[in-house]
């Protein structure tokens, strides 16, 4: 099997959360926790989708608990640094990734 081609400025397909999109939701969270004024027990990445940019882009499904899922758009640059650029609230598990 091939790994995947992503060209810059394209997204990637729908992929299942690894450790780097774990730890990015780890990194962005209490700035999601602030601008949302909730704190979340739960805040777990579920998939993502990637994008070559001057850095890279990541728009991540979070569960936050039930039935509650997030889409953040995080931007990581790269000096490694990353910046919360998206909030969606009230989406569903089945709710496909799009990015903004």
């Amino acid at each position: 099997m091939s790994e995947e081609q992503i060209y810059p400025g394209g997204w990637s397909e729908t992929k299942d959360a690894d450790g780097e999109a774990h730890g990015i939701c780890n990194q962005v969270k209490p700035e999601v926790e602030k601008k949302t004024g909730k704190s979340f027990k739960v805040f777990t990445a579920v998939q993502y989708r990637s994008q070559v940019v001057s850095g890279m882009n990541y728009c991540i499904k979070v569960h936050v608990g039930g039935d509650r899922y997030l889409h953040l758009t995080v931007w990581r640059k790269l000096s490694g640094e990353t910046q919360l650029t998206d909030l969606e609230g009230d989406h569903k598990i089945d709710d496909p990734i799009i990015p903004a």
